[in-house]
Protein backbone atom coordinates (compact mmCIF):
# COMPACT_ATOMS: atom_id res chain seq x y z
CA UNK A 1 0.00 0.00 0.00
CA UNK A 2 1.22 3.48 -0.87
CA UNK A 3 -0.47 6.79 -0.09
CA UNK A 4 -3.41 4.93 1.46
CA UNK A 5 -4.11 3.13 -1.82
CA UNK A 6 -4.14 -0.66 -1.42
CA UNK A 7 -3.56 -1.12 -5.15
CA UNK A 8 -0.57 1.24 -5.42
CA UNK A 9 3.11 0.45 -4.77
CA UNK A 10 6.27 2.55 -4.61
CA UNK A 11 9.13 0.20 -5.40
CA UNK A 12 12.55 0.21 -3.87
CA UNK A 13 15.46 0.77 -6.25
CA UNK A 14 14.92 -1.30 -9.40
CA UNK A 15 16.65 -1.52 -12.71
CA UNK A 16 14.68 -0.38 -15.75
CA UNK A 17 14.59 -2.38 -18.96
CA UNK A 18 12.70 -1.91 -22.23
CA UNK A 19 12.20 1.73 -21.33
CA UNK A 20 9.56 3.27 -23.57
CA UNK A 21 8.43 6.42 -21.82
CA UNK A 22 9.21 9.11 -24.41
CA UNK A 23 6.94 8.03 -27.27
CA UNK A 24 4.01 5.60 -26.99
CA UNK A 25 4.26 2.36 -28.95
CA UNK A 26 1.88 -0.47 -29.69
CA UNK A 27 2.96 -3.86 -28.37
CA UNK A 28 1.57 -5.50 -31.49
CA UNK A 29 0.46 -4.34 -34.91
CA UNK A 30 -2.91 -2.65 -34.72
CA UNK A 31 -2.73 -2.36 -30.92
CA UNK A 32 -3.21 0.77 -28.88
CA UNK A 33 0.04 2.78 -28.41
CA UNK A 34 1.16 2.92 -24.76
CA UNK A 35 4.10 3.99 -22.61
CA UNK A 36 5.78 1.11 -20.83
CA UNK A 37 8.78 -0.09 -18.87
CA UNK A 38 9.96 -3.42 -17.48
CA UNK A 39 11.11 -3.42 -13.85
CA UNK A 40 13.86 -5.74 -12.61
CA UNK A 41 13.27 -6.05 -8.87
CA UNK A 42 16.12 -7.65 -6.87
CA UNK A 43 14.96 -10.78 -5.08
CA UNK A 44 16.74 -9.45 -2.02
CA UNK A 45 14.19 -6.59 -1.85
CA UNK A 46 11.64 -8.49 0.24
CA UNK A 47 9.70 -5.35 1.16
CA UNK A 48 8.90 -4.40 -2.43
CA UNK A 49 7.95 -7.98 -3.30
CA UNK A 50 5.61 -8.15 -0.28
CA UNK A 51 3.95 -4.84 -1.25
CA UNK A 52 3.41 -6.11 -4.80
CA UNK A 53 1.89 -9.39 -3.63
CA UNK A 54 -0.45 -7.51 -1.31
CA UNK A 55 -1.53 -5.08 -4.06
CA UNK A 56 -2.21 -7.97 -6.46
CA UNK A 57 -4.47 -9.65 -3.93
CA UNK A 58 -6.31 -6.37 -3.36
CA UNK A 59 -6.79 -5.94 -7.11
CA UNK A 60 -8.25 -9.46 -7.36
CA UNK A 61 -10.73 -8.78 -4.56
CA UNK A 62 -11.84 -5.58 -6.26
CA UNK A 63 -12.11 -7.29 -9.68
CA UNK A 64 -14.42 -10.01 -8.32
CA UNK A 65 -17.15 -7.45 -7.72
CA UNK A 66 -16.37 -4.96 -10.52
CA UNK A 67 -14.90 -6.98 -13.39
CA UNK A 68 -15.33 -10.74 -12.97
CA UNK A 69 -19.02 -10.85 -12.23
CA UNK A 70 -18.70 -11.99 -8.64
CA UNK A 71 -16.60 -15.07 -9.44
CA UNK A 72 -12.88 -15.27 -8.93
CA UNK A 73 -11.11 -17.19 -11.74
CA UNK A 74 -9.39 -20.39 -10.58
CA UNK A 75 -6.06 -19.29 -12.07
CA UNK A 76 -6.06 -15.56 -12.81
CA UNK A 77 -3.02 -14.25 -14.65
CA UNK A 78 -0.64 -12.11 -12.65
CA UNK A 79 1.98 -9.73 -14.12
CA UNK A 80 5.07 -10.73 -12.12
CA UNK A 81 7.63 -13.30 -13.35
CA UNK A 82 10.68 -15.07 -12.02
CA UNK A 83 13.73 -13.79 -13.91
CA UNK A 84 15.54 -17.08 -13.25
CA UNK A 85 12.80 -18.95 -15.09
CA UNK A 86 11.21 -18.54 -18.52
CA UNK A 87 8.91 -16.05 -20.14
CA UNK A 88 5.28 -16.77 -20.90
CA UNK A 89 6.43 -17.79 -24.39
CA UNK A 90 8.76 -20.40 -22.86
CA UNK A 91 11.92 -18.50 -23.80
CA UNK A 92 14.38 -17.91 -20.93
CA UNK A 93 14.77 -14.38 -19.62
CA UNK A 94 17.91 -12.43 -20.47
CA UNK A 95 21.03 -12.51 -18.31
CA UNK A 96 20.16 -9.12 -16.80
CA UNK A 97 17.01 -10.67 -15.29
CA UNK A 98 18.83 -13.30 -13.25
CA UNK A 99 18.26 -12.85 -9.52
CA UNK A 100 15.28 -10.52 -10.10
CA UNK A 101 11.53 -10.46 -10.21
CA UNK A 102 10.33 -9.13 -13.57
CA UNK A 103 7.23 -7.04 -14.07
CA UNK A 104 6.09 -4.84 -16.97
CA UNK A 105 3.97 -1.75 -16.35
CA UNK A 106 2.22 0.37 -18.98
CA UNK A 107 -0.05 3.39 -19.28
CA UNK A 108 -1.85 5.47 -21.87
CA UNK A 109 -0.77 8.69 -20.14
CA UNK A 110 2.80 9.89 -20.49
CA UNK A 111 4.63 9.28 -17.19
CA UNK A 112 6.92 11.85 -15.62
CA UNK A 113 10.59 10.92 -15.22
CA UNK A 114 12.48 13.00 -12.67
CA UNK A 115 15.82 12.89 -10.87
CA UNK A 116 16.52 12.57 -7.16
CA UNK A 117 18.09 16.01 -7.06
CA UNK A 118 15.02 17.76 -8.44
CA UNK A 119 11.67 15.97 -8.45
CA UNK A 120 9.95 19.06 -9.86
CA UNK A 121 11.73 18.94 -13.22
CA UNK A 122 11.58 16.17 -15.78
CA UNK A 123 14.77 14.66 -17.13
CA UNK A 124 15.95 15.18 -20.67
CA UNK A 125 15.24 12.25 -22.98
CA UNK A 126 19.00 11.62 -23.31
CA UNK A 127 19.14 10.85 -19.55
CA UNK A 128 16.44 8.18 -19.80
CA UNK A 129 17.48 4.75 -21.05
CA UNK A 130 17.24 1.02 -20.48
CA UNK A 131 19.71 0.02 -17.80
CA UNK A 132 19.38 2.98 -15.47
CA UNK A 133 18.14 2.59 -11.89
CA UNK A 134 15.17 4.22 -10.24
CA UNK A 135 12.10 3.98 -8.06
CA UNK A 136 8.72 3.62 -9.70
CA UNK A 137 5.08 3.98 -8.71
CA UNK A 138 2.83 1.24 -10.07
CA UNK A 139 -0.85 0.40 -9.59
CA UNK A 140 -2.58 -2.95 -10.09
CA UNK A 141 -6.03 -3.60 -11.55
CA UNK A 142 -8.21 -6.54 -12.56
CA UNK A 143 -9.18 -7.13 -16.19
CA UNK A 144 -11.28 -9.43 -18.36
CA UNK A 145 -10.39 -9.39 -22.03
CA UNK A 146 -11.39 -11.90 -24.72
CA UNK A 147 -11.89 -14.60 -22.11
CA UNK A 148 -8.61 -13.83 -20.34
CA UNK A 149 -8.93 -12.77 -16.72
CA UNK A 150 -6.17 -11.55 -14.49
CA UNK A 151 -4.38 -8.60 -12.92
CA UNK A 152 -2.52 -5.93 -14.88
CA UNK A 153 0.07 -3.40 -13.79
CA UNK A 154 -0.31 0.29 -14.55
CA UNK A 155 2.70 2.60 -14.74
CA UNK A 156 2.76 5.76 -12.61
CA UNK A 157 5.91 7.90 -12.51
CA UNK A 158 9.65 7.27 -12.35
CA UNK A 159 12.39 8.77 -10.20
CA UNK A 160 15.86 8.02 -11.53
CA UNK A 161 18.29 7.17 -8.74
CA UNK A 162 21.52 6.49 -10.66
CA UNK A 163 23.01 5.53 -13.98
CA UNK A 164 23.67 1.96 -15.04
CA UNK A 165 25.18 0.07 -17.92
CA UNK A 166 22.83 0.51 -20.89
CA UNK A 167 20.84 -2.57 -21.83
CA UNK A 168 20.04 -1.48 -25.37
CA UNK A 169 23.35 -2.70 -26.80
CA UNK A 170 24.86 0.79 -27.03
CA UNK A 171 27.92 1.32 -24.87
CA UNK A 172 28.35 4.60 -23.01
CA UNK A 173 30.94 7.14 -24.14
CA UNK A 174 32.74 6.70 -20.81
CA UNK A 175 33.22 2.99 -21.43
CA UNK A 176 34.21 3.50 -25.06
CA UNK A 177 36.98 6.00 -24.27
CA UNK A 178 38.09 4.88 -20.80
CA UNK A 179 41.53 3.77 -22.00
CA UNK A 180 42.14 6.66 -24.38
CA UNK A 181 42.82 9.39 -21.84
CA UNK A 182 44.07 12.67 -23.23
CA UNK A 183 46.22 11.15 -25.93
CA UNK A 184 45.78 12.77 -29.28
CA UNK A 185 45.92 10.38 -32.14
CA UNK A 186 46.98 11.84 -35.42
CA UNK A 187 44.51 11.03 -38.14
CA UNK A 188 45.61 8.46 -40.62
CA UNK A 189 44.86 8.79 -44.24
CA UNK A 190 42.78 5.75 -44.87
CA UNK A 191 41.14 7.09 -47.97
CA UNK A 192 41.20 4.77 -50.87
CA UNK A 193 43.85 5.71 -53.40
CA UNK A 194 42.58 7.99 -56.07
CA UNK A 195 42.51 5.97 -59.19
CA UNK A 196 43.92 7.84 -62.11
CA UNK A 197 42.61 7.10 -65.47
CA UNK A 198 45.24 5.11 -67.36
CA UNK A 199 47.17 7.25 -69.72
CA UNK A 200 45.79 7.04 -73.17
CA UNK A 201 47.66 4.70 -75.38
CA UNK A 202 50.11 6.64 -77.48
CA UNK A 203 48.71 7.46 -80.84
CA UNK A 204 50.83 5.46 -83.17
CA UNK A 205 51.59 7.46 -86.22
CA UNK A 206 52.33 5.58 -89.32
CA UNK A 207 55.96 6.09 -90.09
CA UNK A 208 56.15 7.88 -93.33
CA UNK A 209 57.95 5.78 -95.81
CA UNK A 210 61.04 7.55 -96.93
CA UNK A 211 60.38 9.36 -100.11
CA UNK A 212 61.75 7.28 -102.90
CA UNK A 213 64.94 8.75 -104.16
CA UNK A 214 63.85 9.05 -107.64
CA UNK A 215 66.82 9.69 -109.83
CA UNK A 216 65.95 11.08 -113.14
CA UNK A 217 67.11 8.63 -115.61
CA UNK A 218 69.63 10.22 -117.84
CA UNK A 219 67.98 10.84 -121.10
CA UNK A 220 69.75 8.90 -123.73
CA UNK A 221 71.99 11.09 -125.75
CA UNK A 222 70.16 11.95 -128.87
CA UNK A 223 71.51 10.21 -131.84
CA UNK A 224 71.95 12.89 -134.24
CA UNK A 225 71.70 11.64 -137.69
CA UNK A 226 73.21 13.69 -140.41
CA UNK A 227 70.30 14.87 -142.43
CA UNK A 228 70.01 13.31 -145.66
CA UNK A 229 71.08 15.65 -148.31
CA UNK A 230 68.34 16.78 -150.59
CA UNK A 231 67.88 14.74 -153.60
CA UNK A 232 69.04 17.37 -155.87
CA UNK A 233 72.32 17.62 -154.00
CA UNK A 234 72.84 13.92 -154.24
CA UNK A 235 72.24 14.06 -157.85
CA UNK A 236 74.78 16.79 -158.12
CA UNK A 237 77.27 14.69 -156.33
CA UNK A 238 76.64 11.83 -158.60
CA UNK A 239 76.98 14.01 -161.62
CA UNK A 240 73.77 12.92 -163.26
CA UNK A 241 72.21 15.22 -165.90
CA UNK A 242 68.54 16.01 -166.24
CA UNK A 243 67.58 14.63 -169.56
CA UNK A 244 64.86 17.19 -170.12
CA UNK A 245 66.89 20.28 -169.43
CA UNK A 246 70.26 19.04 -170.18
CA UNK A 247 71.45 20.49 -167.01
CA UNK A 248 72.90 18.57 -164.05
CA UNK A 249 70.51 17.72 -161.27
Amino acid sequence: MYQNDALKVLTGEVRLSYVNVITPRASQQGGEPKYSVTLLIPKSDYATKADIDSAIQAAMQEAVGKVWGGVRPPQPRIPIWDGDGVRQSGVPFGEECKGHWVITASTKMKPQVVGMDNINAELAPSDIYSGMYGRVTIRFFGYSNSGNKGVGCGLGNIMKTRDGEPLAGNASAASDFATVGNAIVQPQNTAAPAYQQPAAAPAYQQTAAPAPNYQQAAAPAPVYQQPTAPAYQAQQQTGEINPFTGLPF
